[in-house]
């Protein structure tokens, strides 16, 4: 059950127009908060928040849509950081480009919008920053080798972040999903040869039996950064069904 612990609250998604970022989104607007949703397309953002279009691999597009922010509203209290692109393939798989590009948008798109919002946090009192990052950053996942390496070095990030910001009240998290069902997830799939013995695949490898909710990355996302979480900071938060954790045995007909 939502409250309305984020009435009057300021609450920024990167991403915010679909897959995880929406329901964020959604998630943030059911618990009162005031959302913007920042996205390369903000045509279809959920009812309730406003979007703005933002490009988080581009300086002046993030600044023009924090100028924006900081005209309409003057402040920010949350910070999602939601905004990301996958890879898959081995260190032989990717050239130079590839790599500029993925740690580009994972890494130093998340450190870009961070500071871009960092004056508007303070100018709030202090809030929260909670960066997704995900469970390939701890945890060996073949043909992952640059999409594990961007979000290791997010979760790197956020505990840095936290040292350098926790004396002036700013909380830095962050939240790590399994492989969640999306509509990234399904356009993936409905590109190999068989998808549904894929999904089948990616359901069993889950010890809970099928991915991870949209909603409930959202509800840990939100709970992190609500002002109730106040002595959580420099934490990671896994939501992946027990992928990294558990080793189960198949259940038996």
């Amino acid at each position: 059950m939502s409250t309305r612990e984020l009435d009057g609250l300021v609450v920024v998604v990167t991403g915010g127009a679909a897959g995880i970022g929406r329901a964020i989104t959604e998630e943030a607007l059911r618990r009162g908060a005031t959302v913007l949703a920042l996205d390369l397309d903000v045509s279809d953002v959920p009812e309730g928040s406003t979007g703005l279009v933002a490009d988080i691999s581009n300086d002046a597009s993030v600044a023009a849509a924090f100028a924006t922010i900081t005209e309409r509203l003057g402040r920010v209290d949350i910070l999602v950081n939601n905004a990301g692109i996958g890879a898959f393939g081995t260190v032989e798989s990717f050239d130079q480009a590839e790599w500029s590009t993925v740690l580009g948008v994972n890494v130093i798109g998340t450190a870009r919008v961070s500071a871009a919002a960092l004056p508007l946090l303070r100018a709030a009192g202090g809030g929260a920053i909670v960066n997704i990052s995900s469970v390939a950053a701890a945890t060996g996942i073949q043909q992952r080798a640059l999409y594990s390496a961007s979000k290791g070095a997010v979760q790197a990030l956020t505990l840095a972040m936290a040292a350098d910001f926790v004396h002036e009240g700013i909380r830095v998290v962050a939240v790590a999903p399994g492989t969640a069902d999306t509509p990234w997830v399904a356009r993936m799939v409905s590109k190999v040869a068989d998808p549904e013995a894929e999904m089948a695949a990616m359901n069993a490898r889950q010890p809970i039996g099928r991915l991870v909710k949209p909603e409930e990355i959202a509800d840990a996302v939100l709970y992190l950064a609500s002002p109730r979480s106040g002595a959580s900071t420099g934490t990671v938060v896994t939501v992946d069904g027990g992928f990294s954790g558990l080793r189960v045995r198949p259940v038996q007909a």
